[in-house]
């Protein structure tokens, strides 16, 4: 097919076909440093500081493989992610939802079953224990200031001051610790009196939440209207905050009955004009975690029309789960996500391989879509920080555009130019065939999903240069045969015959040292790599094969002696 003029022009047309096919379907996306994006930097969450630095960079490296996977689903193109010590430093291109992504990110999608126990293993005796805890660990003077902080306080703010006060450096803290060092001779009474004058005479927290202050929330969950679920307690949203910072303390926790733990709801019921959020008693131990799933796909209730999340368990997970559901035909089975209970559906019947997970009413598609594919992706070892989060607007993007047109504007101007005045006809057969390369290595990036930065405009003026180049050799080769003489159609034969080894050993060397940076190189080293690497394959091409033809039309008007404009 290449040996006549027709079937070379055909090949070139078909390259250049799929090269703008690919360019006009797929379109030429932008790097960080070109459209904008977001820039985070992330550590281990370890407020206790018991986690060794060795331990903290194992963690990190494997929420990088966790948060890579994600991150590759959730569509973003040529992300950075990369280890810095004991940080992970993640740079995401042309992000429309900033508030999802760093959600996504963090989300530790850590998935587990429990059976759920009735409220007799979690009854008044277990409860006046677990408040006489409270009471001994806190001390009423900070339970006095926890009650006030919660009135009249936004969910963010409150927790804030609640944990200040039960942890430190809040103002039932500090009456606490001065009634210690008095010999905390002062009643109740007159806590409460004091507590109320620094605060412009604020009613005094009732007496039953100074005694029972875990108990006196719990509402025993029985009314059929709002869901129930035996082995639930009833929780006023208020006070939801709080109960999680009573729980949270280590000797809280040890006082539970043993084989229980509790856990809050995700969603709120509304009853009344009060909101609630079930508590649920649950075995301690998990039967079966997201380890063992295989797939999850977000997907809507044809009845309800609701957004649900079908998730698929490999087999060995099919067996355990099998082997639970089995035996707890009527009973409930609670799902959790990151320790909140998304749904507790009642066991009808043996359930094997598939499950599904409820997202409620009014939930966004997207948000099943996202809950889908971090349970495809994997939970995180541990919880990540964000301690460092920065825009990148999109000015930089368009400063760099600016500049870098000005600059590809002007030397390609002097190149063609030198071209022209150099090499008359035959440049400007060179810049027709630099043309048709250009669109390929657009047309090349577009088709591989390669995201245009920076260090990859250096690439492709590097290649563009290489191109060139490989013209010039040609040229210079066919110049010094009709000096010897050669015929003309003689001469461009052996002219790129000739220029044939030198052109090819350049193009390899270059090609493996950019495969070298692609394979051990990260972020902008990658993108220079990539563009680099299309664009030699594509020089190559349009130097031999485009530049080649071009030359075979320009002499099929010429008798074997006339001379050529070179």
């Amino acid at each position: 097919m290449f040996k006549t003029m027709r079937g070379r022009i055909i090949a070139i047309v078909l390259v250049c076909l799929a090269a703008g096919y690919q360019l006009w379907s797929n379109g030429l996306s932008l790097g960080l440093d070109l459209q904008g994006g977001i820039h985070l930097a992330l550590e281990v969450e370890d407020p206790d500081g018991t986690m060794t630095p060795e331990a903290r960079i194992d963690a990190i490296a494997q929420a990088e493989t966790v948060i890579r996977n994600r991150i590759d689903q959730y569509g973003v193109e040529e992300p950075i992610i990369q280890r810095n010590g004991d940080r992970l430093i993640v740079e995401l291109a042309g992000i429309d939802d900033e508030d999802r992504a760093r959600e996504l990110i963090q989300q530790s999608a850590f998935l587990e079953f429990k059976l759920v126990r009735p409220t007799s293993e979690f009854g008044q005796p277990d409860i006046r224990q677990v408040d006489r805890i409270i009471v001994a660990e806190f001390g009423r003077d900070s339970l006095v200031a926890l009650g006030r902080a919660v009135e009249g306080s936004d969910e963010a703010s409150g927790r804030e001051e609640m944990e200040n006060i039960l942890f430190g450096g809040g103002p039932g803290a500090d009456a606490a610790a001065d009634s210690s060092a008095a010999g905390d001779s002062t009643s109740v009474a007159e806590a409460d009196s004091a507590a109320a004058e620094s605060a412009d005479e604020e009613p005094a927290v009732d007496e039953e939440s100074l005694l029972s202050p875990f108990g006196s929330m719990l509402n025993l969950d029985t009314s059929p209207t709002a869901g129930a679920v035996s082995g639930t307690y009833l929780v006023e949203e208020v006070n939801v905050p709080i109960a999680e910072l009573f729980l949270s303390n280590p000797r809280v926790r040890s006082a539970l009955p043993r084989n229980v733990s509790l856990h809050f709801a995700d969603d709120v019921i509304a009853a009344g004009t009060s909101t609630y959020r079930q508590l649920y008693i649950l075995e301690e131990d998990n039967f079966v975690t997201g380890e063992y799933l295989n797939d999850a796909q977000a997907t809507r209730d044809p009845q309800l029309n609701e957004p649900i999340v079908n998730f698929e368990f490999n087999r060995a997970g099919g067996r355990f789960f099998g082997r639970v559901t089995g035996a707890n035909i009527g009973n409930n089975i609670a799902i959790i996500l990151d320790d909140r209970v998304v749904s507790a559906p009642t066991v009808n019947g043996r359930i094997t391989t598939n499950g599904q997970i409820e997202m409620g009413t009014g939930t966004p598609m997207e948000e099943a879509a996202d809950l889908a594919l971090v349970l495809r992706a994997g939970s995180l070892p541990v919880p990540l920080e964000i301690i460092e989060q920065r825009a990148v607007g999109p000015s930089l993007g368009a400063d760099s555009i600016e500049q870098g047109e000005i600059a590809g504007i002007v030397g390609l101007a002097l190149v063609l130019g030198i071209m022209i005045v150099y090499y008359r006809v035959a440049g400007v057969l060179a810049i027709g065939a630099l043309a048709i390369y250009v669109l390929l290595v657009l047309g090349g990036l577009a088709g591989f999903g390669a995201n245009l930065t920076l260090p990859g405009i250096a690439g492709l003026i590097l290649s563009i240069g290489m191109a060139v180049d490989a013209n010039v050799l040609i040229f210079e080769r066919i110049r010094e045969e009709l000096l010897a003489g050669r015929a003309t159609r003689t001469a461009v034969e052996e002219g790129f015959g000739n220029a044939f080894s030198a052109i090819l050993d350049a193009n390899i060397t270059t090609l493996i040292t950019a495969l070298i940076l692609f394979q051990f190189g990260t972020g902008p080293v990658q993108g220079f790599a990539v563009t680099l690497s299309i664009g030699i394959v594509a020089s190559f091409f349009s130097a031999l094969f485009v530049t080649r033809t071009f030359f075979l039309i320009y002499l099929s008007g010429k008798k074997g002696s006339d001379p050529i404009s070179i």
